[in-house]
């Protein structure tokens, strides 16, 4: 979602949140993301007995990979069939395939269809037009009594309040805007924005996760 080459005009805003142009991206030889798992992911997942997963927007695999290194036995979903393909192919190289699945799924439509997993998670998937708190609610149903949902994404300050076009911006969120997102059987365990430190284009600077971590209680 930069705009490093050009100013993106309204259509360019518009495709980046469809599956094409995902495919499109992952249609080359080289890899997109740097593999590593997420930080955010690192940090709450590390502290939970390994069960079942489902990482969706998994991309490439990079978390994927880790928590089934971890322990657990995950279903990465994305909406793109491309990506799906290379993080099969990543997950075949780490020697973990056999822990991992794949499902082609939107998450602006997921619905659980009575599965269920102990962490349900996804990073910096962001939906048009402020539809992550319907995101989170769908995701929600996916998670099993006594499960973790965790949700990360990009926050609309520092340079991504600046740098983006307005679309990407409304894309973006706040931790406590995706609480009405979270059923009654839910309980928030973080709702907080996380530095972190990104080099973009040569240029260190700090960005801020949207992170929100909840717990099903019943």
């Amino acid at each position: 979602m930069s705009r490093h080459e050009h100013e993106p005009t309204d259509a360019d805003a518009a495709a980046i949140f469809e599956p094409e142009s995902w495919d499109d991206r992952y249609a080359g030889t080289e890899d997109m993301w740097s593999g590593n798992p997420n930080p955010q992911l690192v940090a709450e997942a590390s502290a939970l007995t390994p069960g079942t997963a489902l990482d969706v927007g998994c991309g490439e695999g990079g978390d994927v990979i880790w928590l089934a290194r971890q322990g657990w036995r995950v279903t990465g979903a994305d909406f793109s069939a491309n990506g799906l393909a290379r993080a099969a192919r990543h997950a075949e190289e780490a020697g973990v395939a056999d822990r991992v699945d794949w499902w082609q799924v939107d998450a602006r439509t997921f619905a659980a269809d009575g599965r269920s997993y102990d962490l349900v998670t996804t990073h910096y998937l962001h939906a048009p037009d402020g539809r992550m708190v319907d995101v989170t609610r769908r995701l929600s149903q996916a998670v099993a009594p006594g499960g973790h949902l965790l949700v990360v994404g990009h926050a609309p300050t520092g340079m991504f309040a600046h740098q983006m076009t307005a679309s990407h911006r409304t894309a973006m969120f706040l931790a406590e805007e995706l609480l009405p997102g979270l059923p009654e059987e839910f309980e928030a365990l973080a709702v907080e924005e996380r530095p972190r430190t990104v080099t973009r284009d040569g240029e260190t600077m700090e960005v801020q996760d949207a992170t929100l971590l909840a717990r099903r209680v019943r």
